[in-house]
Order: structure tokens, then C-alpha cells, then sequence
């Protein structure tokens, strides 16, 4: 990967903090030297490192580079706790335009890397566009499979598990892919740009096979502009008497932490009104900054027992937050789909000036049970492959079908069970999840 993105798993911290900004009043480094700068990251450690006590706190001299010193200074796990392979940081331009304006700079395509890991005979496929990305102005579309990026062969990408390619540098750079679909091959230039995301889509009601009214809603960011077009779905479903929510939930990384309340809140209404939905609780010498955050009431709310949540290994951060925040609250989650990435940490992301903005776990997320500490991942009662052959939304797509299917009968329909889910191991027997790929972000913020 190109560098330690901090949005990148970012969208995991709580933002209640001001993100970007002084939350502590620790003043910037003197100079942007490596030196002065590594000297701010101790100090910023020792401050609000939730495992500050257990980390190894080295001299900021001796380092090439501020990564070197960052790397060093995570904490590298004991029994209660795994190594810290979630703190990051990136720069404050790519943060503020994609947390704070909804922006994003890319092609808007997302291929299945994880699902063809150590796999280079399989194809290489398409499994999400940006509807205002560059990728869907010309054509592109879940399920085509890519030949090649760059006249590099797709089996070749595949064996290396190097997919920068797919974050571009700037604005106007070109991305050369020929695809396979149902036309046949064909080549496609993608250039870069900076464009809206789309963080809520594919909002309608569909019918279960025994007739049941079900809400479907795509989640796939929990940022500030999920607001309004997650209102719009929810007053739909109401309007046409819904008896079941499927929240899609499987490319959402995280975000916000009270975005995710507000996603949570949608389903369970007056149910879980002011109830605790998460506490964070930061280490013994921050818990003054220990805050709850509490379901809220929205007009458009269904306040259902019950919700279905589809999810797999790029379900991370504040998305699992929803998912855990509703258990705790007493409303039935039926999970549908893989293990999720396994992040019940978060960050109040800091301004380190020079450019860079730091996502240092900052606390713990637990739930009105004081459940939490899920680092293996949430797992699902159907286990259910992402069924790249359909589009998202469609009655006949795996995930979808499987909670159609549940919603009537209460089981997982015949053949949705796998042995070994996905995203337990990867071929050389480490954890899949926490695979950050490129032009992902994950994490749980509060500012």
C-alpha cells in the first residue's frame, strides 16, 4: 500500500472531537523536521494512547522517517488485547475531503482483491462502482471481470496482492483496463477526479417470498452526508408499511460514531429511544473523556424487534458498532453474509501539523451489555458468499436473498452455510480481516 492512509481506518473513531483539531491543546511540533515531529507523536502517545502503559515509547531520535517512529511505537499486543494494526495516519487534505466534504479523489472502482487472495487462477471481478466516479461514467459495472490494469495481467495483481494501482496521485491520472463483460472485451480508460461520494443508495421495498414488505438500504460510509438520503429510504419504507429492514452494510468501512447511532436509530425508534447505544471508554488517565452516546428518536424511524445486516470483511469499525449497538439494546440482529473486519476500537483523530493527521486508537467501544472487544470479527448466523453474479439490490443476489429467505422461515436457506468463512484466514494462515485495500477507509471517529 502507498502509505498508512489515516482515513484509511480512521472511519473507525469515534469523530466527537473535533477531527483535525487540538483535543487536547497539545501544541504542533517545533519544526516539520523528523525529529520535532516524532517528539509530538511521544508526547501525543503518552497523552492519549489508549495502551500508552503497555507500549514501547522509544527515543524519537534515530529514526529516518516519521512512518519508522509511528510503526515502533504501536503497542504489539498481550493476552486481552491483539497488536495494534489499526492507529494510522494520513494527510489532512485526503481527511477533511472525504470525513468532512463527502468528497473523494479516485476512479470509483473497487474490485473482490480479498476474495481472490493467493488465488491468481481465478478471475479478478468488479464488486463496486461510485455512482459519480469516473468508473461509472464509463460503463463499468458489478460482476465484469478485469483482464488487466496497465497492460499488467490480472493474474499477476492477484499474486502480488498489489492493488495500488487503484488510487491514483492526482487529479487527470489514467488508469488503462481491459474488461470482460457481457458484450465481450473491451478496453476502458478511467481518469482520476474528485467526486461526490454516495454514501447511501439502492433504497427500496421488495417483496420476501411469502409476501412480506422488506426495506433494502446501502450504507457504505458513515459520514455527514448519510443524513438526508437515509431519511428519504426510511420515510419510504414507512410510507409502504415495512415489517423488515435489510441493512446493506458489507462495503461500509465506518465512520462517524454518532452516524452510526443515526443508522441504528432509523431501525429501532421509540424501542430504543435515549437508551445507551455505545460507550467509549478511553485508557485510566483519559476517562474523564469516557462518553455515552444514546440512541435518538427520528421522525422516519420503523422501531422494529428485528433487523437484517449484511456484512463481511470490509463491515468494519462503526459499521460493527451498529450491529453490536442494537444488540445491546435488546433489537434482534440477524447477520447475513461473512465475518467483519474485527474493530471495536476508535480514534479522535488529531492534526499533527505538516500535513499529516493521526488516527491513534484512542478508546474502546462497548455496548449497553458492556459487550465488546470483538478483534475475531462479528460472525454471521447464515454465512453467505458476496454474490458478485447479481447487482446489489436484486432479489437474486445471495446476501439479499438469504435474509429474504430468513425473514419468512426463520433459517438460513439450504446451501448458505459454509465451513470455513471467507474471511477467517488467508492462505498463509493469517487473519484476513483488517485488510485495509486500496481506496477503502475504515475506522470509528467522534469528534
Amino acid at each position: 500500500m502507498k502509505i498508512r492512509h489515516l482515513a484509511a481506518l480512521c472511519a473507525s473513531a469515534v469523530l466527537l472531537a473535533a477531527c483535525g483539531g487540538d483535543s487536547d491543546g497539545t501544541p504542533p511540533p517545533l519544526t516539520c523536521s523528523v525529529p520535532d515531529q516524532n517528539a509530538w507523536l511521544r508526547d501525543y502517545f503518552d497523552t492519549w494512547y489508549l495502551w500508552y502503559a503497555l507500549a514501547p515509547r522509544p527515543a524519537p531520535t534515530g529514526f529516518d522517517t516519521v512512518q519508522a517512529y509511528f510503526d515502533a511505537s504501536l503497542f504489539g499486543g498481550n493476552a486481552d488485547f491483539p497488536s495494534d494494526r489499526y492507529s494510522s495516519f494520513g494527510p489532512t487534505a485526503d481527511f477533511e475531503r472525504f470525513f468532512g466534504d463527502g468528497i473523494t479523489r479516485g476512479y470509483g472502482l473497487f474490485v473482490a482483491g480479498v476474495e481472490v487472495e493467493g488465488r491468481p487462477d481465478l478471475p479478478l471481478r468488479i464488486r463496486y462502482i461510485e455512482p459519480q466516479s469516473d468508473a461509472a461514467t464509463k460503463g463499468l459495472v458489478r460482476g465484469e471481470q478485469i483482464l488487466s490494469i496497465n497492460g499488467r495481467p490480472a493474474s499477476e495483481i492477484i499474486a502480488a496482492d498489489d492493488y495500488d494501482v487503484l488510487v491514483p496521485d492526482n487529479v487527470g491520472d489514467q488508469l488503462q483496463l481491459v474488461v470482460r463483460g457481457a458484450g465481450g472485451d473491451r478496453s476502458v480508460t478511467l481518469l482520476a477526479r474528485d467526486y461526490a461520494l454516495t454514501p447511501v443508495t439502492g433504497a427500496r421495498v421488495v417483496d420476501s417470498p411469502l409476501g412480506r414488505k422488506v426495506g433494502y438500504v446501502v450504507i457504505k460510509d458513515m459520514i455527514n452526508q448519510v443524513d438526508a438520503p437515509l431519511d428519504s429510504a426510511f420515510a419510504q419504507f414507512r410510507a409502504q408499511g415495512v415489517s423488515e429492514v435489510v441493512l446493506d452494510l458489507r462495503y461500509n468501512g465506518g465512520g462517524f460514531v454518532r452516524t452510526g447511532a443515526t443508522v441504528a436509530s432509523y431501525v429501532g425508534g421509540a424501542r430504543t429511544s435515549n437508551q445507551t447505544y455505545v460507550s467509549l471508554l478511553y485508557s485510566d488517565q483519559r476517562s474523564s473523556s469516557n462518553q455515552t452516546v444514546r440512541f435518538t428518536a427520528p421522525a422516519n424511524a420503523v422501531g422494529l424487534s428485528r433487523v437484517y445486516v449484511l456484512s463481511g470483511p470490509r463491515t468494519c469499525s462503526a459499521s460493527e458498532q451498529v450491529i453490536n449497538g442494537l444488540r445491546g439494546a435488546g433489537i434482534e440482529v440477524v447477520q447475513i453474509g461473512d465475518v467483519t473486519c474485527g474493530k471495536p476500537v476508535g480514534f479522535n483523530p488529531q492534526n499533527g501539523g505538516c500535513g499529516q493527521t493521526y488516527s491513534v486508537v484512542t478508546f474502546e467501544s462497548v455496548n449497553a451489555r458492556n459487550e465488546g472487544r470483538y478483534f475475531d470479527g462479528l460472525a454471521p448466523q447464515c454465512d453467505v458468499a458476496d454474490d458478485l453474479d447479481n447487482p446489489l439490490g436484486s432479489t437474486a443476489e445471495g446476501m439479499l436473498s438469504a435474509a429474504l429467505t430468513h425473514a419468512d422461515f426463520g433459517a438460513c436457506p439450504a446451501g448458505a452455510r459454509r465451513a470455513q468463512p471467507l474471511s477467517a484466514t488467508r492462505p498463509d494462515g493469517t487473519p484476513r480481516r483488517l485488510k485495509i485495500e486500496p481506496g477503502e477507509f475504515q475506522g470509528m471517529f467522534t469528534r
